[in-house]
């Protein structure tokens, strides 16, 4: 045993004094003391635990700790982790459905992704698991802990959750299943108003947008008036989707650009000429699960003046990990660059600020007074306007708003600011857009 740490201290030590000679001039040293260091532990280990350690295993166990220890998101990949992560931006994967990472040394939720048993659970953004299956989280790695939440569909699991406002942890029992994210989903919010909300950044992201927004043009008469994007909860995703997302909405300039220590990692992506809404105004919901690519895409519009950004301030991760392939079944993700928006802001700990923050809460609708108020078609002897007849102040047929159920009775339709009251926002100030944009073409 002393004498294979002796031939390790003794390479180390050859290796080091050519270094050393080599850069001198540059005064730059290598940290002998710490080499020597490890050199002692990794032998203490072989020598002293209490039982066998394999040496591949502690020396990919040391490999592991060099990169926790940089960031949360650098780490290393075995054969199944790198697998795992090609399969993940292919839309498609076995599991929870959450986006997760490190602090202080819990797994704290970023976002739930989208018709998941995370979603379906109630698992919200910035809560902390504590426990997996009653063990501690403590002390796990990512990768472990993302290993341990994962597992074959039909299978069940228990997390222990503690949530900000909630007095005490409390436990939530899901069943795993295969996570098949639709990344893109869209409908008509009202006639000439799109909604289309993105909930992960994939390889397939930017064509699937377009034909969703070719699709509602259809359905409104060619032309939309304005659209609500929503990327609340988008973990973020593939960087190249983010860039073709945004470029599809801007007229030329940069969308994003990255800075980092080598020269690989000094890129600046462009937008082209045609904007495929012309001009039609754009509200952007976030949240602070919005995080990576979301934080792009959001960055980029409100920079450009192409959007207005609404909501909540966003998670604040603007680092640029390179999948840097070891050999053809290993690899490391590293952190090796910032994302700077067009102006120059930095994205990572600040995160994008909403032009117009929404008070958190929910609306709830009251009830219809008993006694309706009194208006002018109630007076006595009021005069008639029989051009209206049987029409709202608007010129719509009053049944319009309600639903005919199967037996022909009307029932209300709940609101959308009851159903979800920031899109509700977002819509009334693309309506005001509008109206603003009418008076001025006038």
């Amino acid at each position: 045993m002393t004498f294979a740490i002796g031939l390790l201290l003794a390479a180390a030590g050859g290796s080091i004094g050519v270094i050393l000679a080599e850069e001198e001039q540059a005064h730059d040293e290598l940290p002998l003391k710490e080499l020597r260091i490890f050199a002692e532990v990794f032998g203490r280990i072989k020598g002293e635990y209490v039982e066998p350690v394999d040496d591949k295993k502690l020396l990919k166990s040391a490999v592991r700790g060099m990169l926790s220890g940089l960031d949360p998101h650098s780490t290393y990949l075995d054969r199944e982790e790198y697998r795992e992560l090609q399969v993940g931006t292919s839309g498609e994967f076995g599991g929870l459905g959450i986006e997760v990472g490190m602090e202080n040394g819990f797994i704290k939720v970023i976002a739930p992704i989208d018709d998941t048993p995370a979603q379906r659970a109630g698992i919200k953004t910035g809560d902390l698991i504590i426990r997996i299956d009653d063990k501690p989280v403590k002390g796990m790695s990512l990768n472990d802990a993302v290993n341990t939440m994962r597992g074959k569909p039909g299978t069940r699991i228990t997390l222990t959750i503690l949530r900000e406002g909630v007095n005490r942890p409390f436990n939530l029992d899901l069943e795993r299943d295969i996570i098949q994210v639709a990344s893109i989903k869209s409908r008509t919010l009202e006639p000439g108003y799109g909604y289309v909300r993105i909930s992960h950044f994939q390889s397939r992201t930017t064509e699937d947008l377009l034909s969703a927004l070719n699709e509602l043009e259809k359905a409104n008469d060619g032309r939309l008036k304005g659209l609500v994007l929503d990327l609340r909860n988008n973990p973020g995703g593939v960087l190249n989707s983010a860039v073709g997302v945004s470029d599809a909405f801007l007229v030329g300039g940069i969308i994003v650009y990255t800075k980092g220590r080598g020269e690989d990692s000094e890129l600046q992506f462009k937008a082209g000429p045609d904007d495929v809404l012309k001009g039609a105004p754009i509200v952007v919901l976030i949240n602070g699960g919005s995080a990576s690519a979301s934080e792009i895409v959001a960055g980029a519009l409100q920079d450009h003046k192409r959007a207005i950004i609404m909501g909540y301030p966003t998670f604040g991760k603007g680092s640029v990990q390179t999948i840097v392939p070891i050999d053809d079944a290993t690899a490391l993700k590293l952190t090796t660059a910032r994302y700077y928006t067009p102006s120059g802001h930095s994205i990572q700990a600040h995160g994008i600020k909403p032009d117009i923050e929404l008070v958190r809460g929910e609306l709830s609708v009251t009830e219809k007074p008993s006694v309706a108020p009194l208006k002018e078609v109630d007076l006595h002897h009021h005069l008639d306007d029989k051009e209206s007849a049987g029409k709202d102040p608007d010129g719509k047929d009053k049944a319009t708003d309600d639903e005919a159920g199967k037996d022909g009775t009307v029932t209300e339709k709940q609101p959308l600011a009851a159903e979800d009251y920031a899109l509700n926002e977002a819509l009334n100030v693309l309506k005001g857009l509008n109206i603003l944009g009418r008076h001025a073409e006038e």
